[in-house]
């Protein structure tokens, strides 16, 4: 089985692609309004970025969570003990940002935020009465002007042969948020789990807008939405020179937002970074 790519100009769009999110918590999308030179302009400045020292000066903060996150303190996901190979940098309109790369960073955060709340909205037409009475507000409510939203610029090194053995780039998860929008990487990798346990390749051809659900929807839909398993598969033979780039914006609704009974967005989101131990 494969992943069915879906026109978002097409007229059943919006009926196909919340189809997708409910039977594999993935939706890929072609022909979306996302600027694919703007795209590969983005991974070739921060490639070039992560090659230098520079980056050392944006080192985190454990307070704000903006800036760069180094491989040494790279997650390690629930249920694993090995850390991934990878490094990031957390992009937020109001964080610290490098000065020569702001401009197209926070270009690409505005226009893929317009889509995922699009695409939010979608999810809300489509949904049925009765999840739809769970949800609190409507769901692109939910992100109006949030400052929690997430662009993560994900570097994943070339492989050099001693990694830590039975670590993969990204090992199997699920995401902590609404919906992730994802612009196909630049290197194949991403897989995703089916309800039956097998896991299948996502559609990496450039030009692809991968979203996934993650568990603020699982939650807030009443487990309707399924938030799906994935991971990045380490690549296989010539492959391991390359580096592999990616830029998943992370929806998050703001703090205050009710997700259900038992959570608001906020103690959701706390309650999964200590899981983690990134706070």
């Amino acid at each position: 089985m494969t992943l069915e790519t879906i026109d978002y100009r097409a007229t059943d769009a919006a009926e196909k692609f919340v189809a997708s999110l409910r039977e594999t918590g993935f939706g890929v999308l072609t022909n979306h309004p996302i600027d694919q030179k703007l795209v590969e302009t983005i991974y070739q400045e921060w490639h070039a970025f992560f090659n230098t020292e520079e980056k050392r000066a944006f080192l985190f903060k454990p307070e704000t969570q903006d800036g760069f996150f180094p491989a040494e303190i790279s997650e390690t996901a629930k249920g694993h003990s090995v850390k991934d190979i990878k490094e990031y940098f957390h992009v937020y309109p109001w964080g610290r940002i490098p000065e020569s790369l702001k401009d197209n960073i926070l270009k690409y955060y505005n226009n893929a935020n317009s889509l995922a709340s699009e695409l939010l909205q979608w999810v809300e037409e489509h949904s049925p009465a009765e999840v739809k009475q769970k949800f609190s507000i409507e769901l692109p409510k939910m992100i109006q002007d949030s400052q929690r939203t997430l662009l993560r610029v994900l570097h994943y090194p070339p492989m050099s042969g001693d990694e830590e053995l039975g670590a993969i780039r990204a090992a199997a998860h699920e995401d902590i948020n609404l919906l992730t929008v994802l612009p196909a990487a630049n290197e194949p990798g991403l897989q995703v789990q089916l309800q039956d346990g097998n896991w299948i390749d996502v559609p990496s051809d450039f030009g692809n807008l991968i979203i996934n659900i993650g568990d603020m929807l699982q939650e807030a839909s009443g487990g309707y939405f399924p938030s799906t398993s994935h991971r990045v598969i380490n690549p296989k033979g010539m492959d391991k020179t390359k580096s592999r780039l990616s830029l998943p914006l992370f929806l998050h609704p703001n703090p205050e937002v009710k997700l259900s009974d038992k959570y608001t967005a906020d103690s959701y989101l706390m309650e999964r970074l200590r899981e983690l131990g990134v706070i």
